[in-house]
Parts: structure tokens; sequence; C-alpha cells
């Protein structure tokens, strides 16, 4: 296993970032999308990757079920030319490979493939090597299975939504033993991007009181910003644009906006 190229070894200030929470219900593809369509508008040249076979990333751009064609499927089940695959979204700088509907059945139908496991990082080789994008963040099915070990193998990082509900910070500890295996088996540079406090409502006692275990426990991991419940952003996710076009001072648009500048100063860090 050890013998297989990482995910930094090649397109040089590439990141890819898996965004990725084993529970459903977190706020996960809504941060994916919000935060590639705020990254984009920063000028950041973005794709982002549906790995979710419930497709809801591609829906939250416009993308529904029935016109869904070539997507994650052919990308890493057939092998298919990756920037046939991408589609433009409302976003200037924004790319997206949907999901396609026989994503369903790749993690059954891989199984017995060789190096399953790498299947996502052969796929993406070219596209680290084209130079066409700055950032690709990867939404991850809600589980652990094998698309979302695709998806922790192919990336650098891993950004954690956490939900300011109880039982979050256990489910969250699962998903951080994960990561540690990966890293040990399969891809030794994965590191753990950062945790994002999802759904926070200050009206409630709950989330300051998971906001501030989490805080305890994973310290200067969690991200300062946190994303508070806004109704905008599911409105915006409605009608297929992120809140970022729909609604740019709502709420929620300004948290991610404040998650993203986050993330990018610390990406700076990193590489400084």
């Amino acid at each position: 296993m050890s013998d297989s190229p990482t995910a930094n070894s090649a397109g040089k200030g590439l990141r890819i970032i898996a965004v990725a929470n084993q529970k459903g219900g977190v706020g996960k593809t809504t941060t994916a999308i919000n935060l590639a369509a705020t990254l984009a508008l920063t000028g950041q040249r973005v794709l982002l990757i549906d790995l979710d076979p419930q497709g809801n990333a591609s829906t939250g751009f416009g993308v529904d079920y029935a016109a869904r064609r070539a997507g994650t499927y052919a990308l890493i089940a057939e092998n298919a030319p990756w920037d046939e695959l991408v589609c433009q979204t409302s976003v200037e700088h924004l790319g997206l490979i949907p999901v396609d509907n026989e994503l369903a059945g790749a993690e059954i139908e891989l199984v017995d493939r060789d190096r399953r496991e790498y299947c996502l990082q052969a796929a993406l080789e070219s596209v680290r090597t084209s130079g066409r994008y700055d950032v690709i963040l990867i939404d991850c099915p809600p589980s652990l299975g094998l698309l979302t070990l695709n998806a922790l193998i192919a990336a650098h990082s891993v950004l954690v939504p956490l939900q300011c509900e109880f039982f979050a910070l256990e489910g969250v500890s699962q998903l951080i033993r994960t990561i540690d295996r990966v890293r040990r088996a399969f891809n030794s540079t994965l590191r753990l991007e950062g945790l994002v406090l999802t759904m926070f409502d200050r009206r409630n006692n709950l989330s300051e009181l998971v906001a501030a275990d989490a805080r305890g426990f994973f310290g200067d991991q969690v991200f300062e910003t946190v994303i508070p419940r806004n109704i905008r952003i599911s409105e915006a996710q409605s009608h297929g644009v992120p809140a970022q076009l729909y609604d740019p001072k709502s709420s929620g648009a300004i948290a991610y906006a404040k998650l993203a500048e986050e993330l990018m100063s610390r990406t700076a860090g990193q590489r400084g």
C-alpha cells in the first residue's frame, strides 16, 4: 500500500479537501456547496465533486435527478475524461462534476476491482497536473464506506462539519479514528483540515455546550467561524443556487464567507 503515490505527488499548489462526516443531516453538503461558491467568488478556481449518491450537491446547483448524465460514476468506474464531465455552475470559476444515477451501485461494483481504494486518486491525477484548479472539494457520502475511503485517499485534508447537537462529538471521534487509519495505511499526508460547527443556534444552550466541548477536546482544530441555522441557506438550495447568490447579506452567506477566509488563511500558513 505504501508504494502508491500520495495526493501530494502532483499538482503543486492544488488543495484537495474531502468534506466528510459519516452522520447525515449535519450540514455536510451545505458546507461543500457554499464553501465552494465562496472560494470561487474570491477568485479561486474551484472544482466541486459530488461523490454522494444522494446527489444533493448536484441538486443544490440546479442539476436535478432527471437531468443527470455522466458524472462521478463515469469518473471513477469508467475512466471517463474528467474535463468532459465538468459542468459550469452559476458561479464563475466554479465547476461541478455532478453525481450520476449509477453511483449508488458503485461500492458493490468496485469491491472486486484491483486497487479499488485508489480509483478516485487515479481519476484526479490528470486534474492535478492540468493546473486548471486551485481547490477541489469532494462532497462525501454520509458513511465510511468505499466511496468515502476513495475520497480520503485522494485528498490532502478532511473538513468535518459538526452539528451542534447531542451525540455529535461521538460520531466525529469515529471519523477521526478512520482518518488516522487511512493515514497509516493509504495516504501518509492526509490531515484534519478542521471541524466546522454547523446549525449553531445562540438561543439554544445545547449549541453552546457542544461548541465548548468541541473546542475543549479538539482545540484550534475547530474553526473560529460557526455556521448558524439560517432559513435562507435552505431556500437558496431549493432554487439551485448557493446562498452567496441567493442572499449574500444573509447570516448564512456571511458565515461561509468568513469560513472561506479562515480556511485560506490556515492554508497559507501551512504552506508558509
